[in-house]
């Protein structure tokens, strides 16, 4: 049995969007079209055997003025949520003779009687009324186009519904919208949403919402029709939705938010905040380079960004047990600003989390692979925190002032399973039968990855220990002849290793970076490095810093040659960019 939504343009200029469920309330058919012809094209497919073809459109208009029985009925439940339906009569031209939705029934052969026993019946429906039973929304979505509602208004309405709809896949009966028959045409309509450039793209892409919508109350009026109402008769049109929950009452009008009822208005605050939020990403990205770089800390990327609009509208619709999982999403979704950073080895991942705990407000600390492994499984592993600066900082970075961020930490195995299971688990398909093979391939593939983690991390000790960084390198030393006066950042590296054998490894271009300031202070062999960093009194350094994180090689030689050479160090040129900061290190190496 197939479900049919249609949402019927008045006039044959206008598209009609379509939609078709199968018996078990998968999408196997999307489409936008605009002549009857196209219409019943489409759809014959699906409608030649038994179905239940739900349009938006009257199907029954016998009243010469005013509304229907229907339409009053409907309204004295309805029109206090926004969702009145307007006033159909034969007074009205496109209602005259047959209205167009009863030629297309005609056509594909559909009885009209909405309490028919046929196989094959159409019934009419009416999305915005169905929306608030099925969501309890305190009033209506204001995705439809209007004067005075911008493109980016509508975007964010439409997309509240997207999420909405979505949410569905956890109801009775279940929307299944990326079914192996048609897997991606959902995420297309989702994506037309998003990129739409104008009113008229973002019109075809509603009316293909509202088909589904369509459809599923079909569904939903088939396996469920004790929770399903019909407003009027079939003698002078009946109008099929899912019944108002008991005690569901309208949201209050304004700006005030409500509780639960009203995801909508969350989401336009969030539209309206979403500039802000990608300038306090930016801001947050650089902070914690310079934190990690400050530090020495060896990581291989530090990136971010702002939750999505689109993904903002579908978890703060998302439904558990036909309860909304949040009651105030603005506050209750924590990852609006998400930044990732991925390390090398698994003792670096608490390198960045003591730094960051040194440097910001850690307002939770949650270690993903530690709750895993307390479930006796193998699985995802990461490090995530929330981090805020104090407000005793705001005026130095306003833009972050109230911004929070959640920060994931992992190494770059554990970021490799994070996403390919991702990308399988939730963007692909697959098959039930499949699915307990997938689950052992995944926990042995988590597994694996945490043994070679810890392979990683014992080479990299191996090699950080006394005596074993390739040998004594001053012994060769008397042969740097190299016309090149630079030290590379080979050497200093295996250089700083053997110096430094307590301090982990820094960033490739940091060696760069620290031997071009030696160049600066005209230091030009390893030689003279090396009598550098034994005239600093290595204890008394660490005990004037009190460094609560290991600090990397390149970190100690930076402090070491500020230590030596003051405030001649801070004013190099390549030190311009961080003159407060190392001036405000260097008073406290000096105890002021």
């Amino acid at each position: 049995m197939h479900f049919v939504g249609v949402d019927l343009a008045w006039g044959e200029r206008r598209p009609t969007g379509l939609a078709v469920l199968d018996d078990a309330g998968q999408l196997v058919h999307l489409a936008s079209v605009v002549t009857d012809e196209e219409i019943v094209a489409s759809l014959e497919p699906y409608t030649d055997d038994a179905c239940v073809v739900a349009l938006d459109a009257p199907l029954v208009v016998t009243n010469p003025t005013g509304n229907r029985p229907a339409e009053r009925a409907l309204n004295k439940v309805f029109a206090a949520f926004d969702a009145g339906a307007h006033p159909v009569n034969t007074g009205r031209a496109e209602f005259a003779e047959q209205p167009r939705g009863a030629r297309l029934a005609e056509r594909l052969g559909l009885d009209l009687d909405p309490a028919s026993s046929r196989t094959r019946r159409a019934i009419e429906v009416y999305p915005h009324a169905a929306t608030i039973s099925l969501f309890r929304l305190g009033r209506t979505l204001k995705y439809k186009q209007k004067t005075g509602r911008g493109l980016e208004q509508l975007r964010a309405e439409l997309l509240v519904l997207l999420g909405l709809v979505e949410s569905l896949a956890t109801a009775d009966p279940p929307l299944v919208l990326d079914p192996p028959a048609a897997p991606d045409a959902w995420a297309q309509l989702r994506t037309a949403v998003e990129t739409a450039g104008r009113k008229s793209d973002l019109r075809v892409a509603e009316d293909q919402v509202d088909a589904v919508v369509c459809a599923y109350v079909a569904l939903f009026a088939t396996r469920r029709p004790e929770e399903t109402a019909t407003f009027g008769d079939a003698a002078t049109g009946a109008i099929v939705t899912p019944a108002l929950p008991e005690g569901h009452s309208p949201a209050k009008r304004g700006r005030r938010r409500t509780p639960v009822a009203d995801p909508g208005t969350a989401v336009r605050e969030y539209a309206e905040q979403l500039p802000a939020l990608r300038a306090a990403t930016t801001e947050w990205v650089d902070l914690v380079r310079a934190m990690l770089d400050d530090a020495g800390i060896n990581y291989l990327t530090v990136d971010g960004r702002a939750k999505s609009l689109s993904s903002f509208a579908a978890k703060a619709t998302r439904l558990v047990d036909g309860v909304p999982a949040f009651s105030d999403p603005l506050r209750q979704i924590h990852d609006q600003v998400g930044l990732r950073v991925i390390t090398y080895v698994e003792s670096d991942v608490q390198a960045v989390v003591d730094v960051l705990t040194d440097q910001v407000s850690v307002l939770d600390d949650r270690d993903m692979g530690v709750e895993t492994a307390s479930e006796g499984r193998f699985g995802y592993s990461s490090r995530h925190l929330q981090i805020g600066l104090d407000a005793t900082r705001d005026a130095e970075r306003p833009q972050l002032a109230g911004r929070s961020a959640q920060v994931q930490v992992r190494t770059v195995l554990q970021h490799a399973w994070a996403e390919f299971e991702h990308d399988i688990r939730y963007k692909g398909s697959i098959p039930e039968e499949h699915a307990p093979d997938l689950d052992r391939r995944f926990t042995l593939a988590a597994g694996l990855l945490e043994l070679a983690d810890r392979e990683f991390s014992m080479i990299r000790e191996r090699l950080m220990s006394p005596g074993e960084t390739g040998g004594d390198l001053e012994e060769s030393l008397d042969q740097e002849l190299s016309a090149d006066p630079r030290i590379t950042p080979r050497e200093l590296a295996a250089f700083l290793a053997g110096q430094y054998a307590d301090a982990g490894w820094s960033r490739t271009d940091h060696y760069a970076w620290i031997g071009a300031l030696a160049l600066e202070l005209g230091i030009t062999s390893l030689r003279e490095l090396g009598e550098v960093i034994r005239s600093v009194d290595a204890d008394l350094l660490a005990s004037r810093m009190g460094y609560r994180y290991p600090p990397g090689a390149v970190r100690r030689l930076d402090d070491a040659l500020l230590w030596t050479y003051g405030d001649t160090y801070v004013q190099l040129r390549d030190n311009s960019h961080r003159v407060d900061s190392l001036r405000a290190r260097l008073a406290k190496m000096r105890g002021e």
